[in-house]
């Protein structure tokens, strides 16, 4: 376990206070050794990590705060690009939604911590919000940098229902940053991106998926310790959330630059999105294999004891399964054809 490091974190009074100890200028091997901490965790707690226990949830506010990798946004070297790639980058149609989601996403779980009594879980959640906004901070630094036109943002208001805002955003950071793992490495084997953007951008994507482990082992832990005359209800919400989320995604959202001019961005980037960031051809099988490959990958690091999320994965195998089936059925066919 790797709690030494990070100690002065910890003891901070407020978790905005995290921010004036972030390292301006951090040496190699102080990033090589944070990179490290922040993508590799195992609890020294013996045994199995039931959910429900205090030994699960402890494990879990550790996870979080011991692998916690303090960059800052305003430092972040964005490198220069050619106008090709320049182009390709401003004309991904993601960056209002991107950032308005990261806005979103800081109040809703931050709301959501604010109702939470149990100190270790008040505690991963707060930072889990804090985080949110530092990855709002990165993409505004990024439409800074590459001057990217953006719409007026709106303006973010605590949600109504916490709950059900804190569930929408903790299952929709699931199914897109698994996706998102796919389309990273996909874009990095194409090319078309150069590596000094891919590298300057990775340790996002693997807070990405220390957020899905937190929400992941938040949720098991929330179903054990819920009463079971609540469990129904609450179950119920979760089934409307991935409806929600379904609908969705099957449109495009658009707003109006400062010009007056509309602006589409694409809800569904991180599913449909591969066209954009290759220029490989790739069957949406393959395109589900490699979202596996590299969800599998990002996880690897933590203690196997914690949860993982799993629905997104569990449609992308059937999705496999279901392609090898109709390939198998079409190959029957023609062959039952030619000897027609």
């Amino acid at each position: 376990m790797t709690s030494a490091p990070h100690s002065s974190f910890k003891s901070a009074k407020s978790i905005e206070e995290i921010y004036s100890h972030l390292p301006d200028a951090p040496s190699q091997k102080t990033l090589e050794r944070v990179d490290y901490e922040a993508r590799h965790w195992s609890s020294d707690i013996p045994g199995p990590l039931k959910p429900g226990t205090e030994e699960h949830k402890r494990a879990t506010a550790q996870m979080f705060r011991e692998t916690f990798n303090p960059y800052k946004p305003s430092v972040i070297p964005w490198p220069e690009l050619d106008p090709v790639t320049l182009h390709r980058i401003t004309s991904l149609p993601i960056w209002d939604i991107a950032v308005q989601t990261e806005g979103k996403a800081r109040l809703r779980m931050a709301a959501y911590a604010a109702m939470i009594d149990d100190p270790d879980m008040k505690d991963a959640l707060s930072r889990n919000a804090w985080e949110e906004n530092r990855h709002k901070e990165v993409l505004s630094k990024l439409v800074a940098a590459y001057n990217i036109q953006m719409a007026p943002e709106p303006e973010y208001k605590e949600p109504k229902d916490t709950e059900w805002a804190y569930l929408v955003t903790g299952f929709s950071e699931c199914v897109d940053s698994f996706f998102a793992f796919g389309l990273f490495a996909l874009a990095e084997r194409s090319g078309l991106f150069p590596l000094e953007l891919i590298e300057t951008f990775e340790p996002v994507m693997q807070e990405e998926c220390r957020h899905i482990l937190l929400f992941a082992n938040w949720l098991a832990w929330h179903r054990a310790v819920m009463p079971f005359w609540k469990r129904p209800w609450f179950e119920l919400r979760v089934i409307a959330v991935w409806a929600f989320l379904a609908y969705e995604r099957m449109g495009l959202a658009r707003s109006m630059d400062d010009n007056g001019n509309e602006q589409t961005q694409d809800n569904n980037f991180t599913v449909s999105g591969a066209k954009d960031v290759t220029d490989i051809d790739i069957k949406v099988p393959e395109l589900m294999q490699l979202c596996l490959d590299e969800d599998a990958r990002r996880f690897s690091g933590y203690d196997p004891r914690l949860r993982r999320p799993t629905t997104t994965p569990a449609i992308a195998r059937t999705i496999i399964k279901g392609a090898k089936f109709w390939d198998k059925m079409q190959s029957r066919f023609r062959k039952h054809k030619a000897a027609a």
